[in-house]
């Protein structure tokens, strides 16, 4: 009778486990610095200007980079929007991202730095504003 209730618990507590796993994290190359910000701030349902600045350890810009954006709200259900990023200055790279809902929002940084490397950012942008 013991093993009949110790299957249905082991197999409830995988996938507890399993659920747990949580987010992958950051894959930003070691000495890499991320700055994003977003233009207006707080932002608001439309286009926004989307700013990433790349630096090394020693606070010179990386130029050279391939960047994508892909913004996300934090509940299911909406579709995300995309944007190539571009180089306006050694270091600097932008976008413009068309935000379609009010609410709390995050931005996955994705690409390759010059040398090769990839890179990988999450950025949250909570508070997008309704018009």
């Amino acid at each position: 009778m013991r093993s009949h209730r110790l299957g249905p618990a082991l197999l409830g507590l995988a996938l507890l486990c399993a659920g747990c796993s949580g987010e992958k994290p950051a894959e930003r190359p070691e000495g890499v610095k991320v700055e994003f910000s977003v233009s207006p701030s707080p932002p608001a349902v439309g286009p926004a200007k989307a700013t990433v600045k790349l630096t090394d350890k020693e606070g010179q810009p990386l130029k050279g980079a391939s960047l994508k954006l892909e913004g996300n709200m934090n509940h299911a259900g909406m579709k995300p929007v995309f944007a190539d990023a571009k180089e306006t200055e050694p270091g600097r790279y932008e976008a413009t991202l068309d935000f379609s809902m009010g609410g709390d929002w995050f931005v996955l940084i994705t690409g390759r730095l010059a040398d090769g490397r990839p890179l990988k950012e999450k950025v949250d942008v909570p508070g997008v504003k309704s018009k």
